[in-house]
């Protein structure tokens, strides 16, 4: 309540949902109330008349805290995880269908950077099963382009958009670093086994863009990880 003296006004809250987000002043995951209240004027304690509506807010269940409703575009970090994961396995499957799957560096990698997102249990087998299921279920087989050239279109099919889908909600909440850095993940697993093909330089572009890098950035981190020793 604040007080002004004899008067004052008290809030009397409602709760309308609950749930779990990214408390900014806790900086971790908490639970929150939303809720909404009624401000009245007091005298010397006592509600005598109204003085509007007050939210809704989400009240933190840890610092008690109040903030808007905005604060629930901010991924939980459970969340984020899983849109990092999901994205780092898209973006691996993508080049795997540019690139194909016939060199065993370029299969090591792309297990490699899966696990390392946090598919700990990921499997060749299981990306190349998941790969022809994406291959089959767009109605284009590898070796096939839409145009009628040799090799498997990935841009031209539901990869594309699958790309935009787990990377744009993504990428305004990872720093500038973490952006280069998933770029430069799928770039490695491009060169693992020589320079860039077309298609996949074509992926590659597609993921600066859906990052929100700039073109000219894109294309420096590509050409700088390409003059770097494997």
């Amino acid at each position: 309540m604040h007080k002004l003296g004899m008067v004052g006004v008290r809030t009397s809250w409602r709760t309308l949902a609950d749930g779990e987000f990214f408390c900014p002043e806790c900086g971790g995951d908490r639970n929150y109330r939303r809720r909404t209240g009624k401000r009245r004027l007091t005298l010397l304690g006592v509600p005598v008349l109204p003085r509007g509506s007050a939210g809704p807010v989400l009240e933190c269940s840890s610092c008690t805290g109040h903030f808007g409703l905005d604060a629930l575009d901010h991924p939980t970090t459970t969340r984020f995880s899983a849109m990092l994961r999901d994205a780092v396995h898209t973006v691996t499957l993508a080049l795997l269908a540019a690139g194909g799957t016939s060199s065993r560096t370029v299969r090591e990698q792309a297990v490699t950077a899966v696990r390392a997102s946090g598919f700990t249990e990921c499997t060749e087998d299981q990306l190349l099963s998941l790969l022809a299921a994406l291959a089959a279920d767009t109605g284009r087989l590898p070796g096939t382009y839409h145009d009628g050239r040799d090799g498997l279109d990935p841009c031209g099919t539901a990869l594309a958009i699958e790309l935009h889908e787990a990377l744009e909600p993504l990428a305004p909440h990872l720093a500038s670093a973490g952006r280069e850095s998933l770029l430069l993940q799928g770039a490695r697993i491009a060169l693992a086994d020589g320079p860039y093909t077309g298609p996949e330089r074509e992926v590659l572009t597609t993921v600066g863009t859906a990052l929100s890098l700039d073109a000219t950035d894109t294309d420096r981190l590509l050409a700088a990880a390409a003059r770097t020793p494997s």
